[in-house]
Parts: structure tokens; sequence; C-alpha cells
């Protein structure tokens, strides 16, 4: 006879795990953006040479400098 049981690893536990585990990695991941943020948000740049930037051009990286 089959294990046909509501409690039973496939029925409503597993998805009550299953819920459990997703809401786990959401918490985690919503902490670790918001640290990111934090720590970003006082992150400063200076442009040097505004008139040298051009339109598209790999080059205007080197516009940007970090103030920290």
């Amino acid at each position: 006879m089959e294990n046909r049981s509501v409690w039973a690893l496939h029925g409503l536990t597993g998805g009550l795990i299953a819920t459990g585990l997703l809401l786990s990695i959401l918490a985690f991941l919503t902490v670790n953006a918001m640290s990111v943020q934090s720590a970003n948000a006082t992150n400063y740049y200076k442009i040097q040479d505004e008139m040298g930037i051009k339109m598209n051009s790999v080059d205007n990286k080197k516009h940007l400098v970090d103030v920290k």
C-alpha cells in the first residue's frame, strides 16, 4: 500500500520546506543587497577633464576617479 499521507515529505511538508527555503534565500539576498548598497552609497567619483569625454568611447572610464 502506498503512503498517501498529507504530512508526507512530498505533500504539505515538502511544500512548507520549499517555501521556507525560498524565503530564506530571499532574505539572504536582500540583506546582502542592502549591505552592498550602503557600502557604495558613500563612494563618490570625480570627473576629470570633462571636455575630453567623447560620446562613444571606451576611454571614457579614464575620466572617472574614485574619491575614496
